[in-house]
């Protein structure tokens, strides 16, 4: 008797998943047949060392789509390898060799702008050079080529020499080398490469004799585009390095 209610039970359950299964639509098998297609193709190109390129991961934001409007507005979980909406992806590996140099930073301050026990007031307190006629012709922003920290150009290394000068000359000046990207690209992502680049700008000035407790750095990723339009005459000027200035 157990056994044949054993059976019994065994039939309902398979019924009822062959139900199940009869209830999905056309689509979802579809999508699922594609997306195990793609996992066999990718670990066939594996085993025959084919496999795509690497990149860095930093953040489980990293696997996201680039673009924040794109896939899945709600913000879940998505891997751009498996959209097709997103195969045009803004995002690539970092090619610059000068990017893992920027990652090594010289020493830090002994002490941070706004903090408890600080002797420097927050960077709130800090001034935009620009509205200072002695300063804003030596505090010019500092631009980068996409996807880049590597200080290049004769202009941008001319700025970083004239704001080095003009330091030693005012021992009571304080930086802060505030770091900035276009919009393309995940948000964690491009605050790691603003930070990579403030980096840069700071290392070289510390090289060209500033003292690293009068240098501070901050990262604001792509928040704080001064070129709104989309287009790359924009985010040119949206790769920068922006400075703030405090005088005691």
């Amino acid at each position: 008797m157990k056994t044949k209610s054993f059976l019994l039970l065994i039939a309902l359950m398979g019924t009822a998943l062959i139900f199940q299964s009869c209830a999905r639509r056309g689509d979802d098998v579809w999508e699922d047949t594609k997306s195990a297609s793609r996992h066999v193709n990718r670990g066939i190109r594996t085993l025959g060392g084919k496999d795509a390129d690497s990149r860095q991961i930093r953040s489980r934001s990293d696997f996201e789509c680039v673009e924040d409007d794109c896939c899945y507005p709600d913000g879940g979980f998505q891997d751009c390898d498996y959209q097709d909406s997103c195969a045009q992806a803004d995002f690539i590996p970092l090619q610059d060799p000068a990017n893992d140099m920027s990652m090594a930073t010289s020493r830090p301050p002994r002490e941070a702008p706004g903090e408890y026990g600080s002797s420097l007031p927050g960077i709130e307190a800090f001034r935009d050079p620009s509205t200072i006629p002695q300063m804003a012709g030596v505090f010019h922003p500092i631009y980068f080529e996409y996807d880049s920290s590597l200080i290049k150009g004769p202009q941008n290394l001319q700025t970083i020499h004239t704001i080095a000068e003009y330091m030693r000359f005012h021992p009571n000046l304080y930086l802060f080398v505030e770091g900035h990207t276009d919009e393309r690209g995940p948000q964690a992502y491009n605050l790691a490469l603003g930070m990579r680049r403030s980096n840069s700008v700071r290392n070289l000035l510390i090289n060209e004799g500033v003292h690293p407790d009068r240098l501070f750095t901050i990262s604001y990723g792509k928040e704080r585009p001064v070129v709104l339009e989309r287009h790359e005459e924009g985010w040119a000027k949206n790769r920068r390095v922006e400075f703030k200035v405090y005088e005691r």
